[in-house]
Order: structure tokens, then sequence, then C-alpha cells
């Protein structure tokens, strides 16, 4: 591959993983001004958020279909193209483009998430840690920068939450122009699809999803991909607000959100690194859990004392889970076809698990009149998470046929 060539399928992929979170952490710190503007509850104001995750886990089932007809890389220049429009129509004006806008936009995601993995093992399948680290922090580095540049862009530049949402359509759409030399490659250059021997010793094209179905490991990681997520979620959807709750000004808030994503990158840079090179990722997963737990814990008793502390636990912890939940992704399936499936399985039950987060969290918010029962719940799914990890970092593989065997070294 010419020196050209790859430096454009690094700088297409670190920004396509850079717009997997802005159009979903941009819009938290705007929240309580979106919901006085198109006269939301708090149930519903929460429900903006659950459209795009419960998205996420209902369309993730496109990818492997889409890669199969057209190629990875073309599926993922649809995601990026979709994603630019449905930031556009969130926009608009009215209750109905905000939800279909979140829709779309939320799809778009989910076609990405679900790629990205499989990208990641079709192009860089000698470095899946090193290059899991680089897509992962890019994606929390958007969601970070989302999070900390829409309050004082509205004040800066004078507009209001909608025109300042669009924005996050800009790189969205550079990165789409970015990917094109890789989506209109030449088909030869895509490796061709894993065939298996059957019991006969015939070689047979393997079935992903069939295999996948079948096998106990893949729900452990569905399971742990969801549950992290969801726990994930909770805080992006309702920290700017349990923050404003306690006094903390609205910019402020944002920025607390901002930390706890910046924070993640700490994690996510360097946990695929070390956690790939062992068999197992069990000690991993209990260390991210325990920091999460400490988050949580912090904000719940404490908002509004070293707050900038709790956002750094809490996000060194979510970064960890995210990061592990994706590497595990990579280290459980044999080949890109293989991963791209499994990814489309985890997330998109995980991610319909994860949209229950934001709209029950608003739910026990508007129920109970505090944020006390809201945050023990949190830290419940917290320990059901830790659970569900250790099971799904064993070091296992899945077979073409379902079974669960040792992974090697």
């Amino acid at each position: 591959m010419s020196s050209a060539r790859s430096a454009l399928l690094y700088a297409g992929f670190v920004l396509a993983a850079l717009n997997l979170r802005p159009a979903l952490a941009g819009l938290s710190p705007l929240l309580d001004e979106i919901m006085t503007d198109v006269g939301l509850t708090p149930a519903a104001g929460g429900a903006i958020t659950t459209v795009m995750v419960l998205c996420l886990g209902l369309f993730g089932w496109l990818t492997p279909f889409l890669a199969r007809r057209t190629g990875l890389d073309r599926t993922l220049l649809a995601g990026l193209l979709l994603l630019t429009v449905g930031v556009l129509v969130r926009a608009a004006d009215g209750a109905p483009a905000l939800y279909l806008g979140a829709a779309l936009a939320g799809t778009a995601i989910a076609v990405m998430n679900v790629a990205m993995p499989g990208v990641v093992k079709q192009h860089f399948p000698d470095h899946v840690g090193p290059w899991t680290s680089v897509y992962v922090s890019a994606l929390v580095l958007g969601a970070g920068a989302g999070a900390a540049l829409m309050v004082p862009l509205e004040r800066l530049t004078g507009y209001g939450w909608r025109e300042v949402s669009a924005l996050a359509a800009v790189p969205a759409l550079a990165a789409a122009l970015l990917w094109l030399p890789q989506a209109f490659r030449r088909p030869r250059d895509e490796p061709a699809p894993r065939s298996e021997p059957d019991a006969r010793g015939a070689a047979v094209r393997a079935r992903p999803f069939a295999a996948l179905l079948r096998s106990g490991t893949t729900w452990w990681v569905t399971a742990f991909m969801g549950l992290q997520s969801l726990t994930f979620y909770i805080m992006l959807a309702w920290l700017p607000t349990i923050f404003q709750d306690a006094g903390l000004p609205a910019d402020q808030a944002g920025y607390l959100l901002s930390l706890t994503n910046l924070a993640q990158v700490g994690a996510t840079f360097t946990v695929p690194v070390h956690a790939g090179r062992r068999r197992s990722q069990v000690p991993h997963v209990v260390a991210s859990s325990v920091l999460t737990v400490a988050g949580y814990v912090g904000v719940l008793a404490a908002p509004t004392t070293v707050p900038w502390l709790w956002m750094i636990v809490l996000g060194l912890g979510q970064g960890a889970s995210l990061a592990l939940a994706l590497l595990i992704i990579t280290q459980r399936a044999p080949d890109p076809a293989s991963v791209t499936a499994l990814s489309a399985v985890a997330q998109s039950f995980g991610y319909v698990l994860a949209a229950l987060g934001p709209l029950l969290i608003g739910l026990l918010r508007q129920e109970s009149g505090g944020w006390t029962v809201p945050l023990l719940a949190g830290i419940a799914a917290c320990a059901v998470q830790t659970v569900t990890g250790v099971r799904a970092a064993r070091p296992r593989l899945i077979a073409p046929d379902g079974r669960s065997t040792a992974a090697r070294t």
C-alpha cells in the first residue's frame, strides 16, 4: 500500500471514529433548553437520547447484510452520509423532526458502530489492540468535544440549540469525503470470506449469525456490551441536569460532562493495548467496574464536592469498559465477517438494553423527585455489568459451528 493511500486510510478511519458520538453527546448540555423550547417533560426529554440509543440496537443488524453486498468500507460511508442527514433533520422545527432526526442519526451510528470492529479486523488484522485503542479513543474524544462545545458555541455565535446542534453535520460530511477512496477501491482488495472444513473435510462457507446465536459466549459478550452502554448513557443523558439541579451553572455542567468523556481517553488509549496482549481480560473488567461504581457514588454523595475528581474516576471506568467491550468483540471471532456479525449481535441486543437507561432514569427522577433512587439504580446496573463482563472476558473463541473453544495465546 502506498504512503498516500495509507495516510488517507488512517485519516479517514480516525475521522469516522470521531463522528461516532458527537451527535449523541452534544445534545445533553442543551437538554434543558430543548425541553423548554419544544415543551417536553423530563421523561420525554430523556426519550430523545433513548430514541437514538434504541436505534443503535434495532438497526445494527443492517450492517452485516450491507457489508455482504457492498463491502465494509461502503457500508461505513453510507453510515456517515445518513448521519449528516439525520443531524440536519433533527435541528428542524417541531417535535416530530426532533425525534425523526434523532432516529436517523441513531440508525447511522448503529451502522457505523457495528462496522468499525470489522474494519479494524479487515485493515489492521495484526494490530487489533492498538487500532482498537485508536478508534475508541477517537470515539470518546468526539463525545468530549460534542459535550464541551455546544453551550460555548451558543454564546459565541448567538444561535439557538437548533443551529448549534446542526454543526455536527460538518465533521460527518468531511469524514464521508475522506473515506471515499476506501469505499471505491477495487473489490479484489478486500479479503475473501473465511471458509471452514465440515465433518467430512470439505470446505464450507461459515455462517456467522447461525453459529454466533448458538454460542453462550455471544450472549455474555452481548450482555456486557449492553450493560456498560446502559450505565454510560445514563450519565451521558443526565449528568449535566444532575449537576445543574445540585446548583452548578449550565456551562460548568457541560464542562464536567466533557471532562468525564476526555478522561476516558486515558483508559481507551492504553487498556486495549495492554488487555489485548493477555489471554484473559477478567482483571481489566473488574478494575473498570470498580472505577465506574466509584464515580457513580461520588456523584450521588457529593456532586458539588470535587466534581472534577468524580468525573475523572467515572471517565476512566467507563472508558475502560467500552474499550474492553469492543476489544472482546474482535477477539472472540476469527475473521472480519464473523467479527462484524458478532458486533451486530452484541451491539444490537446490547443497545436495545442500553436504550432503557435514560428513559428509566428520567421516570425514576420524575416519580422520586430527586436523584438518589435513579443513581442507586445505576449502581445496581454496574454490579450486574461486572458479572457479565467477567464471563465475556474469559479467553474463548467462537468456532464456525457455534462452539466456544479456548483462545490461542
